[in-house]
């Protein structure tokens, strides 16, 4: 099938710049997920898992933006006189070892960023009968997206046609399987801390809540899956545009979850804040003492003087003796 839409050359070009311009803004969000994880902390304090997932993020986007680049002056500049048919067929060339590089890294993060949200998904649930689904699908990504990027790199009978059938079905499913895998394990997480939240919310004694961090969830999420959902239209009519929109979902990918990253270390020092100041010791140590006063049990000791007839005539008949009777009683 060909192509149409936006030329190769331009396309490349303003995926190079577009590209760079989220990578900036990446890189920020990785600078502000740093600092929130180590920001008064000591080095065995740090989430490790989470600061490992945010430095492979950077490292995947930091390589998919210089090989895009280089790839992009081979095309314009290097090569542009010399290779047979000028920027147009360089850029149509899908053996290109820079094209297959990048969409390798993008394979690469693809895989993590949805392996982490099955992870989380775990962590949450602690079911594995809730990740069944969403593990099967993201293998399913895995093996589409590996037998994608081989069949691009060897198959030249169809170079500079993305879109020919063998390609197109195997991309088309990697694509799709990648959406499913992702609303899916966001959607059981977003239930699952929204329940919680909905099961607490009338014994919960403080302001706090989580629904920001579902709010946070359902955003990146959605981020992603309109991406991902242009990509697959893009590719579907056979679009040039799907180039661009895969270039700039590297960067994009990883500020999806660097909001939610952010979220997270966020409220894990908001509550160690709280935990810890001395206001908020003092306060839960006087609530404490209020809870112990008013569960102590509570003793009544009455002394009652009380005299019946038989000592009556007993102070009568004897004036020295004791005149009444003296009773304790406990309440």
């Amino acid at each position: 099938m060909a192509s149409r839409g936006i030329p190769l050359d331009a396309g490349a070009l303003m995926s190079t710049v577009l590209e760079g311009i989220l990578y900036g803004f990446s890189l920020l969000m990785f600078i502000g997920t740093i600092w929130a994880l180590t920001y008064k902390r000591r080095i065995r304090d740090v989430n490790r898992p989470i600061a490992v997932v945010a430095i492979l993020l950077l490292i995947l986007s930091t390589a998919h933006m210089v090989v895009n680049t280089i790839r992009t002056e081979d095309g314009l500049v290097k090569y542009r006189d010399t290779f047979q048919g000028g920027p147009m067929a360089f850029f149509g060339d899908l053996t290109q070892q820079t094209f297959v590089i990048k969409h390798a890294l993008y394979l690469l993060q693809t895989l993590l960023a949805d392996g982490v949200v099955i992870y989380r998904c775990y962590v949450v649930w602690r079911s594995l009968w809730m990740i069944i689904l969403p593990s099967i699908m993201w293998c399913t990504v895995a093996v589409t997206g590996v037998f994608a990027t081989y069949n691009v790199s060897q198959d030249r009978s169809n170079s500079g046609n993305i879109f020919a059938k063998v390609l197109a079905q195997w991309i088309t499913a990697f694509f799709a399987s990648t959406i499913a895998t992702n609303l899916l394990s966001s959607g059981l997480l977003a239930y699952r801390v929204w329940m919680i939240e909905r099961n607490v919310s009338t014994i919960r004694t403080t302001k706090g809540t989580m629904m920001p961090m579902v709010r946070v969830l359902v955003d990146s999420a959605g981020l992603y899956s309109v991406v991902l959902s242009i990509i697959l239209i893009c590719f579907v009519c056979s679009n040039n545009g799907e180039s661009v929109v895969v270039d700039m979902a590297m960067p994009i990918m990883s500020i999806a979850f660097y909001m939610v990253l952010i979220r997270l270390a966020i409220n894990r020092n908001t509550r160690s804040y709280h935990s810890t100041s001395p206001r908020a010791t003092t306060d839960a140590m006087e609530q404490e003492r209020r809870r112990q006063i008013c569960m102590a049990p509570l003793q009544v000791h009455i002394s009652q003087c009380t005299q019946d007839d038989s000592t009556l005539a007993y102070k009568v008949g004897n004036e020295d003796q004791q005149p009444s009777i003296y009773k304790t009683e406990s309440v």
